[in-house]
């Protein structure tokens, strides 16, 4: 079988330990690391004095990135290859056996690496994937914020399109504060606020105790937070996108696609389509083109 890579390197990467197996022209070598960091400066020097030409490591977690990291300042070409493409025989499964069977499908060119963005790319990615949990748990809180409302059987969210507008948080902050008349409340509600005063008035018409006026207070101020952060993140993301804010506006005319949806799909394909050759390569990247499994003449679904 052809050679590639005379000298090359396969890792198998775990939370506490990393194996590595060096394949040469006179043998091969196997060795373990630590994972902190000095750890793995050791390995990447030892990578180096044995001359790889390349390195492969399976995308197990996130324990991959930081030896990605240290190998990709060191200019040492590293493939992050899915674990389900380079399964070894069953039985034979040992820590060192799957560093040298890695480290074999490298030699012979039989591996293919995942698409992995420049370090720029990859820290816009991280941020906008953490605004986008910290969106999701902002959504979830106003559902426990609605929940304790629902359980003193205030139902302002029946009658009001946004349980966080103006009018539903200055009467829910009222509540907090120990109003319970329904009248004053809704005397809060602003004048466009579309539903009735008597109907208002009998929605905020409940029994609250002095729990769930904690619970609100505690719910009303972690959402604040969460408002907080979530700005604080998308002013980030703003300055790293300025160069692409044609590509927002070109992406937020698709129907469905905002502003942050538009810099969250940037920030997964990044803003170069080099590393797709076409659109069917984007489309496959994505998951959202079907793979091909065909047996006997028989496609499987």
């Amino acid at each position: 079988m052809e050679v590639l890579y005379k000298n090359c390197c396969g890792l198998d990467v775990h939370k506490k330990i990393i194996v590595a197996c060096v394949l040469t022209p006179n043998g091969k070598e196997i060795e373990s690391f630590g994972t902190m960091t000095e750890d793995i400066l050791m390995l990447v020097d030892w990578i180096k004095q044995k001359q790889c030409e390349a390195v492969a490591m399976e995308s197990t977690g996130v324990y991959w990135k930081p030896i990605y990291n240290l190998l990709e300042l060191e200019q040492i070409p590293t493939l992050v290859v899915n674990a389900q493409h380079i399964k070894n025989v069953p039985g034979r499964k040992t820590d060192v056996k799957d560093a040298e069977w890695i480290a074999n499908l490298l030699k012979h060119g039989l591996l293919k690496g995942s698409y992995i963005p420049s370090r720029e790319q990859r820290e816009l990615r991280e941020i906008v994937r953490y605004r986008r949990s910290l969106i999701e748990e902002r959504s979830r809180e106003i559902n426990r914020l609605q929940k304790v409302l629902e359980g003193a059987n205030i139902k302002l969210s029946s009658v009001v399109s946004d349980i966080l507008g103006v009018s539903s948080r200055a009467m829910i902050e009222a509540i907090i504060n120990g109003v319970n008349d329904p009248k004053a409340l809704s005397s809060l509600a602003n004048k466009k606020l579309k539903a009735s005063p008597d109907l208002l008035q009998k929605s905020l018409k409940g029994l609250i105790g002095e729990h769930q006026r904690k619970l609100i207070s505690i719910q009303l101020k972690h959402i604040d937070f969460l408002t907080q952060q979530i700005e604080d993140i998308t002013n980030d993301v703003n300055v790293r996108l300025k160069e692409a804010g044609d590509l927002i506006k070109l992406l937020d005319t698709i129907p469905g696609v905002g502003p942050k949806a538009a810099q969250d799909i940037l920030a997964e394909i990044d803003t170069t389509m080099e590393q797709f050759p076409s659109a069917s390569h984007l489309a496959a990247w994505a998951g959202v083109i079907p793979g091909n499994d065909e047996s006997a003449g028989k496609k499987k679904k």
